[in-house]
């Protein structure tokens, strides 16, 4: 167990202050990595960054980051080398719904393109604007691991019928396309940044979680559990055992693949 041991190294996580997120900096701060918290509200990132560091004494940094935004992510990266000198992990785990859950639901038909557009700027375009600024720091220093963070429906087509009756926050719920094909374009991304940069000591791979529990209604519950061999939807600590394995030693002769971590739903 100690190849996931990562004492000393320095992490950035973005999208840190999420439901998946929060776990992920919690993770790696307790394996002993310096965490940087990176995420759009600035306050949220620095209470965490201060949780971190009273719980575990390992330094961390809360940052106001828009990963959309190439300058954003050139002051952060910045402040990062400034404080910490290198990054070890990049977990490009930041996603985002848009701020109108009404208009991210459309139907396919009559899908706005700017919405389209608003949502590939985080979900593939930020992806790959992490992994540029990052990965330039990483050949330098000649080691580094990158974990892009997909989904199911990266790798699959949404099941239809799951979605009958079904809300989130007071909404009726879909998988809208624009979220499916940001998630594929991700594997696309680890892949040939995998085959590009592994002479150069970076490892890419793609976490793709399946369905995790947080506040969908009952229907919508219900009809995944009983899609999915294991009966039930994901915890939120479960996808944390595989970011672990990605980030650490424990992994050092693994890139361009794609960890599914779904209970079996894309089993059949």
């Amino acid at each position: 167990m100690s190849s996931y041991n990562l004492q000393g190294s320095v992490a950035v996580v973005t999208g840190a202050t999420g439901i998946l997120g929060r776990r992920y900096v919690e993770a790696l701060n307790r394996e002993g990595a310096h965490v940087v918290i990176a995420d759009l509200d600035l306050a949220a990132c620095e209470k965490l960054a201060e949780d971190m560091v009273s719980e575990t004494g390992t330094a961390c940094l809360g940052l106001c980051l828009d990963v959309a935004d190439p300058e954003s992510i050139r002051t952060a990266m910045a402040e990062i080398l400034g404080k910490f000198g290198r990054v070890d992990l990049l977990l490009n785990n930041a996603a985002t719904k848009g701020d109108d859950l009404h208009a991210l639901f459309q139907p396919t038909v009559d899908y706005d393109v700017n919405v389209w557009r608003s949502i590939m700027a985080v979900n593939i375009d930020g992806q790959f604007l992490m992994a540029q600024a990052v990965g330039r720091a990483m050949l330098t220093a000649g080691t580094g691991s990158i974990i892009n963070v997909s989904s199911i429906y990266g790798c699959v087509g949404p099941d239809q019928r799951i979605y009958e009756g079904a809300e989130y926050m007071g909404t009726q719920i879909n998988t809208p396309l624009v979220y499916s094909v940001s998630k594929a374009a991700v594997h696309g991304l680890t892949r040939h940044l995998a085959t590009e940069w592994g002479a150069g000591g970076i490892r890419v791979n793609t976490l793709t979680p399946g369905g995790v529990e947080s506040g969908q209604n009952d229907v919508f519950v219900s009809r995944y559990s009983a899609r999915t061999p294991m009966g039930r939807m994901a915890r939120g600590h479960e996808m944390v055992g595989a970011m672990l394995f990605l980030a650490s030693d424990a992994s050092s002769y693994v890139t361009g693949q794609n960890i599914i971590v779904d209970g079996g739903w894309t089993a059949w």
